[in-house]
């Protein structure tokens, strides 16, 4: 799909076709959406495709007639009742008398440029919107991470009452997510060192503050998600620790009972055997029973006693 925006009067407008200075948003385009847009940026059809593949990698490439801006942006991924944050590319060409995003999906970073949220957006702007675009991405990484945060606390309190496997598999998925973030953060700041050099992407003095704040929100994000990472695989690894022993301390009580009922069993067995009675002990003694019953339940008391007397399972 190919939408077409241009700032008119200070505020972003949608109009049918082409003209200078508007800014092109293609998503998910199709081949021949693709191909139009490279015929009439003279921008290379490789180029366009790589914003398409989920796997791509942050980086800057110049070519004479655009510069290309790829950088990986959080995304939220819903199936079913389960949530994951992942991270897709997401790519600005700043071509001679446009600007170009390409993204596989519609996200909240462009969707806040598209409904005016984003102070100062003007599309024949085309270096500030390169900026534009990376301090929303930092900002929207911030806040998926301080998300990310609060489910885990969530997730926390649950399995401080129940403890079950659910809960431990969402950490684990939390903790993939903060994986995705990192790395991604990561590369996007690669790019941001080397868009800076780029003479390509001109700098006004006015962009200055806007240049810093995009630092300062990437360092930011950085740091969050290797906290939060930290934080979870402790987590992770605190709690995988208390199932185990849970686990333990139940195998602890089964060993208990399988031992100090192991000596009526062996008794009772001796007397279910199918052998003669003249050859049993008590076989002829009319309390024979019961007999046999206590001196089962005092055997398996003194076991009892010396097991804990010994701490063999403490």
């Amino acid at each position: 799909m190919i939408n077409y925006y241009k700032t008119v009067d200070n505020k972003i407008t949608r109009i049918d076709h082409i003209e200078e200075d508007c800014w092109i948003s293609l998503l998910a385009p199709d081949e021949n959406e693709l191909r139009k847009i490279s015929e009439h940026c003279q921008i290379d059809l490789n180029d366009l495709k790589s914003a398409l593949d989920k796997d791509e990698r942050s980086r800057i490439e110049t070519e004479d007639t655009y510069t290309m801006v790829l950088v990986n942006i959080p995304t939220l991924l819903v199936h079913s009742d389960q949530e994951l944050y992942d991270t897709i590319p997401l790519a600005v060409f700043v071509a001679k008398k446009n600007v170009i995003t390409v993204c596989t999906e519609e996200t909240p970073i462009l969707k806040a440029f598209v409904t005016g949220k984003v102070k100062e957006f003007n599309t024949s702007m085309k270096s500030r919107f390169v900026l534009q675009v990376l301090y929303r991405t930092a900002s929207t990484y911030l806040q998926y991470l301080r998300e990310v945060d609060k489910k885990s606390e969530a997730i926390e309190s649950k399995l401080h009452r129940s403890q079950e496997n659910s809960e431990l598999l969402e950490l684990l998925k939390l903790e993939k997510s903060l994986v995705y973030f990192t790395t991604a953060l990561r590369s996007n700041e690669a790019v941001m060192e080397k868009l800076f050099k780029t003479p390509n992407i001109k700098k006004y003095p006015e962009d200055e503050d806007l240049l810093e704040d995009v630092i300062v929100e990437n360092k930011q994000a950085i740091e969050m998600a290797n906290i939060y990472s930290g934080v979870l695989s402790s987590m992770v690894d605190a709690f995988a620790s208390v199932i185990s022993n849970n686990l333990n301390i139940v195998m602890k009580v089964l060993a208990i009972v399988t031992v100090v009922m192991a000596i009526p069993t062996m008794i009772f067995s001796a007397y279910g055997m199918n052998v003669s009675a003249s050859g049993m002990p008590l076989a002829d003694n009319p309390f024979g029973f019961l007999v046999i019953i206590i001196l089962s339940i005092v055997l398996s008391a003194i076991a009892m006693l010396v097991i804990m007397k010994m701490k063999m399972f403490k």
